[in-house]
């Protein structure tokens, strides 16, 4: 029984020391994507979460809490935005070219002998699409 309760103390330290660490580099991210704190206070937190772990990270969460996860969502919106900017842009009609330039250099393919007859009308109706 005694092997029981010692694995069981095990898990639930092993468990928030996980949840501290998780926290800590939520904490260091969130320190170093700060454009408005300087340098030096960067440091002096750093210095804080090596000396008193605990108490520093309490102490951050507490203090700093609602600024990180403001600057957490506005991360969040910038990645959304480049991501949205970039499907609009690879995307949006056959990559950015008119159904005319399509059928036109399926033409070229096809009076060039690449293709034949079958295959002009598939990239045609692909393109008119």
């Amino acid at each position: 029984m005694d092997d029981f309760w010692s694995w069981f103390w095990l898990m639930v330290w092993w468990f928030f020391f996980i949840a501290y660490l998780i926290v800590l580099f939520q904490i260091l991210g969130d320190l170093f994507r700060d454009k408005h704190l300087s340098g030096w206070l960067k440091a002096l937190w750093v210095v804080a979460l090596i000396l008193v772990p605990y108490l520093s990270a309490l102490v951050y969460l507490i203090a700093r809490g609602r600024g990180m996860a403001e600057r957490h969502a506005e991360e969040d919106r910038a990645r959304k935005q480049i991501m949205d900017d970039y499907v609009r842009a690879t995307a949006g009609s056959g990559g950015g070219r008119s159904a005319t330039a399509e059928i036109a250099d399926a033409k070229a393919l096809y009076d060039a002998g690449t293709i034949d007859a079958g295959e002009f009308a598939q990239l045609k109706a692909k393109a008119l699409a």
